[in-house]
């Protein structure tokens, strides 16, 4: 995915813990862990705007875009004729 959820990094650098800032922004530990390891497909921009008020931060603090290097994969589709 060419989305990349940097939220571990400002956790770091705000020195808040998962279940610190799962209380903050009242969402369970186990869709945070989600977040943080960057195994989420979508994110609510409620929840993005809580994660910004608790580490006090910008979406581009946590979000990045980068080119995927490989092609995506097929999705197993017949080709279109």
């Amino acid at each position: 995915m060419a989305i990349i959820i940097n939220l571990d990094v400002m956790m770091a650098m705000r020195k808040k813990g998962l279940t610190e800032l799962a209380g903050e922004i009242d969402i369970t530990l186990a869709n945070l862990s989600i977040l943080k390891n960057n195994k989420a497909k979508a994110v609510r921009l409620s929840t993005l705007n809580e994660i910004c008020r608790a580490l006090e931060c910008q979406p581009g603090d946590i979000l990045q875009y980068v080119e995927d290097e490989e092609p995506a994969a097929d999705s197993g589709d017949a080709p279109d004729t």
